[in-house]
């Protein structure tokens, strides 16, 4: 259960596609990009239990780190794209990070950061950070000789004072391919596959869309990722690419109910098999108006 082994097994299925650029990335690179991630940690001196953060937009890079991290027994830090300098500056002294990986998304805000932290930035150039291509260039794709499971730290939203962090022990199985709760609940309770093709409409910053995309490659299926929400693009995704599982939020239902109905109308979702649903409860009429739209495929948790 972990993007090696279906790398060795279908080296050449996607693992992540965007649905907007269309980018693809196969088992075979990710595999290659999250080892050389790996080996860049551990030329920087970072260790088991040492921790990174990442604060970007939805883009395939995201998964590279999160898996580099995860096999070299790093904890990982997802930081929300929208927050200021001075919240990023307490998430990164707070979560202890090492290693800040960002983009040009964040603009002006980069040069506001002030927690000295290694500074990477991740596809474009910016003066006081290293772009991470060039160095990624430098690493062996090969996994690091003491690879072991990693896990995730996640913030709250801070909505009731400074966000909150859950930091968890690494995990006791240090084999990085060890069965994974979350996998097997998308597995065991959704029907989740190695044949599912999974839409990802929410930004991966948050803990549901990178967990649920992270067990979905455990499980050898196809992570699709949209750049930014919007409902008829949502769609017209799940259309172009065959969509058979998803996870969602009240609020994406509604905005799509919203739609016209000659909109709604002109895509086939007749291909989804599980659209699960949670962070908040889902209004009865809500949820009435998907099913009589998508079908008895919402799961609630």
């Amino acid at each position: 259960m972990h993007p090696k082994i279906h790398a060795a097994a279908n080296p050449s299925k996607p693992a992540v596609i965007m649905a907007g650029s269309g980018q693809v990335v196969t088992y075979a690179e990710l595999d290659a990009n999250s080892n050389r991630v790996a080996q860049l940690f551990r030329s920087l001196g970072l260790g088991h239990g040492d921790t990174i953060a990442m604060c970007m937009e939805n883009r395939a890079e995201f998964f590279d780190l999160a898996w580099g991290a995860q096999r070299a027994g790093l904890v990982f830090v997802a930081i929300s794209n929208r927050l200021t300098a001075p919240e990023i500056d307490y998430i990164l002294q707070d979560s202890g990070s090492q290693a800040l990986f960002t983009s040009n998304y964040l603009g002006d805000t980069l040069d506001q950061i002030e927690t000295p932290v290694k500074r990477y930035i991740v596809g474009g150039e910016r003066a006081g950070w290293t772009p991470l291509e060039g160095e990624l260039a430098k690493m062996p794709a090969d996994p690091v000789a003491d690879e072991r499971a990693g896990t995730d730290m996640l913030y709250s939203s801070g909505t009731t004072g400074r966000p909150k962090g859950v930091r968890l022990p690494l995990p006791e199985d240090t084999d990085v391919a060890a069965v994974n709760p979350l996998a097997m609940i998308a597995a065991g309770a959704f029907g989740f596959t190695g044949d599912s093709i999974y839409l990802s409409p929410a930004p991966l910053y948050h803990a549901a869309p990178l967990r649920w995309c992270m067990a979905v490659h455990r499980l050898g299926g196809t992570v699709v990722v949209m750049e930014k929400y919007d409902p008829e693009e949502a769609l017209a995704a799940i259309q172009k690419y065959k969509i058979t599982d998803s996870q969602w939020v009240p609020t994406h239902f509604v905005r799509m109910l919203k739609l016209p109905e000659e909109v709604r109308a002109k895509y086939d979702v007749s291909s989804l098999k599980c659209a699960v649903h949670a962070a908040a409860p889902c209004p009865v009429p809500v949820k009435e108006a998907m099913i009589a739209w998508w079908g008895p495929v919402l799961r609630e948790y």
